[in-house]
C-alpha cells in the first residue's frame, strides 16, 4: 500500500521551489570569497544566512504539505476574509505616482516629485482634492529636502526649485 501526499499540488510545488532556490543560493554564496581580513566575516556571509535559511523554510513548508496541508490557510476570496476586493484604479495611480517620481527626480527636483507622488498616493486612496494633495506633498517635499541637504549634508536634487532654493541642493 503506498502512501499519498496528502498536500495540494501547488503548495508542494511552492515547497520544492523555495527549496531549490535556498539550495542554489547556497551553491553560490560558497563560490564567494570568504574573508581575508582580521574580521572572521567576509563577503559571502550574509548569502549563506540567506541561502540557509532559504532551505530552512522549505524544508518546513516541503514537511507541513506533506502532512496534510498548510494549516491554518486564508480562503482565496477577500470577502471571506473580510477584505476589499483588488481596486485597480487605486493600484494604478499609486503605480503610476511612483514611476512619476522616478521620472520628475532628477529633472523637477526631489521636492516636485515628492509632490507628484504624494498626490497620485492620495488620489489612489480616494482623495478628490488634487491641488491641496500636491501642495501638501510639496510642503512634506520640501521639508524632507530641507532636512536632508542642511542637517545630514545629503545632496539631492533641486531641480526647477533651485533658484529658489539658493544654494540647497547644490
Amino acid at each position: 500500500m503506498t502512501r499519498r501526499l496528502r498536500g495540494a499540488p501547488a503548495e508542494l510545488a511552492l515547497s520544492v521551489a523555495v527549496l531549490a532556490l535556498g539550495t542554489f543560493v547556497a551553491f553560490v554564496a560558497a563560490g564567494l570569497p570568504g574573508s581575508r581580513s582580521y574580521s572572521a566575516i567576509g563577503a559571502n556571509f550574509m548569502p549563506v544566512v540567506v541561502g540557509a535559511g532559504l532551505i530552512l523554510l522549505g524544508i518546513w513548508l516541503l514537511a507541513e504539505a506533506v502532512t496534510g496541508g498548510w494549516r491554518a490557510a486564508e480562503p482565496d476570496d477577500p470577502a471571506e476574509r473580510g477584505e476589499h476586493a483588488f481596486h485597480f484604479g487605486a493600484f494604478a495611480w499609486v503605480s503610476g505616482g511612483l514611476f512619476a517620481q522616478m521620472a520628475l527626480i532628477h529633472t523637477a527636483g526631489f521636492a516636485l516629485a515628492a509632490a507628484a507622488l504624494f498626490a497620485c498616493i492620495a488620489r489612489g486612496f480616494g482623495s478628490v482634492r488634487p491641488a491641496r494633495d500636491a501642495a501638501i506633498g510639496l510642503l512634506l517635499g520640501m521639508a524632507v529636502f530641507l532636512f536632508f541637504v542642511r542637517f545630514l549634508n545629503v545632496n539631492l536634487p533641486g531641480g526647477w526649485l533651485s533658484p529658489v532654493l539658493g544654494t540647497a541642493g547644490i
